[in-house]
């Protein structure tokens, strides 16, 4: 990007079983867009790890969107939805007023496939004030289905959103796009035309050259102008552009909760310690286990 205002780093970060590398939320740049959380989990050997499993746990006021590049993912949530998520699908998840989902190796990957390998991307989108208290809801996007094309010898996925002439068929709730961008050799990019609002690049594998800086993998680079959105790629990088416009009002994070209300994540938080099934229901099959509120952890009341 040739006017790259921030650089961050991935920090290992703990979801419980196992370690991620943590992008966003970074204390100089909460959020890009309305994109508020972004964790790159793996890749991860079955083999080493004895649980890959997050057990049911809640969210409001966000949508997920889980992309794998290896492995694949049993999705169930308190919606009712049953889905395996396989690598280049997208798996989108609305939260709204109030969803429970548990993310687990599949049976069959467990007991058959011990050398299987699962990585990818999860992440979070913020919900505009008027939706945080939306009905929840699931989407399941085939791989197949997402705007696919090549340009000079690199290919380009719009994975959500709309950007450079295309648009993606998942559900989003505000102007944003997410894009993923191959290519085996050595080329150089200019999409800014095609894109609006804030821009950040995570740089999967490969490199790449900002004006007179070189970058490696698992860094963010981050533009406050999408339009100044030109680089070079070294051969065989992938990278990911993700941006939109901002939402006017400021996003607070507690644990999984987020809202521009911080009245509304202390009510969650209290929802989900109660068990209160009415805001949170039992997933169906899925009910024995749940991820319990971290001890410890200060709310905003505590910081007042």
């Amino acid at each position: 990007m040739s006017n790259v205002d921030l650089v961050i780093e991935e920090r290992a970060a703990s979801i419980g079983n196992f370690l991620v590398g943590r992008l966003l939320p970074f204390r100089q740049k909460r959020t890009v867009g309305p994109f508020s959380f972004i964790d790159h989990m793996g890749p991860i050997s079955v083999a080493e790890h004895d649980n890959l499993d997050v057990d049911p746990h809640p969210h409001i006021g966000l949508s997920t969107l889980t992309y794998l590049f290896e492995g694949q993912i049993m999705h169930r949530d308190s919606v009712g939805s049953v889905e395996r998520i396989t690598p280049g699908a997208v798996n989108w998840m609305t939260a709204g007023r109030g969803v429970v989902h548990s993310e687990r190796m599949p049976e069959d990957i467990r007991t058959t496939t011990p050398d299987a390998i699962l990585h990818g991307l999860q992440i979070w989108i913020a919900l505009p004030k008027e939706l945080e208290d939306m009905e929840p809801s699931f989407v399941h996007i085939e791989a197949k289905d997402l705007p696919s094309w090549e340009e000079d010898g690199v290919s380009y996925k719009l994975i959500a959103g709309e950007a450079l002439g295309r648009k993606s068929p998942v559900p989003v709730y505000s102007p944003l796009y997410y894009i993923e961008i191959k290519s085996t050799e050595h080329k150089k990019i200019n999409i800014g035309s095609g894109l609006f609002g804030e821009a950040a690049m995570y740089i999967l594998e490969g490199g790449v050259k900002s004006g007179e800086h070189e970058y490696e993998p698992k860094n963010i680079l981050i533009s406050n102008d999408s339009t100044l959105c030109e680089f070079e790629m070294k051969p065989n990088t992938t990278v990911y552009i993700f941006g939109g416009e901002p939402l006017p009002e400021e996003r607070y994070i507690l644990w999984n909760f987020v809202s521009h209300d911080t009245d509304k994540l202390e009510k969650a938080k209290q929802d989900w310690i109660n068990q209160n099934y009415e805001v949170f229901p039992l997933i169906e099959g899925d009910s024995d286990s749940y991820v319990p509120f971290p001890e410890g952890m200060k709310s905003f009341k505590n910081k007042k």
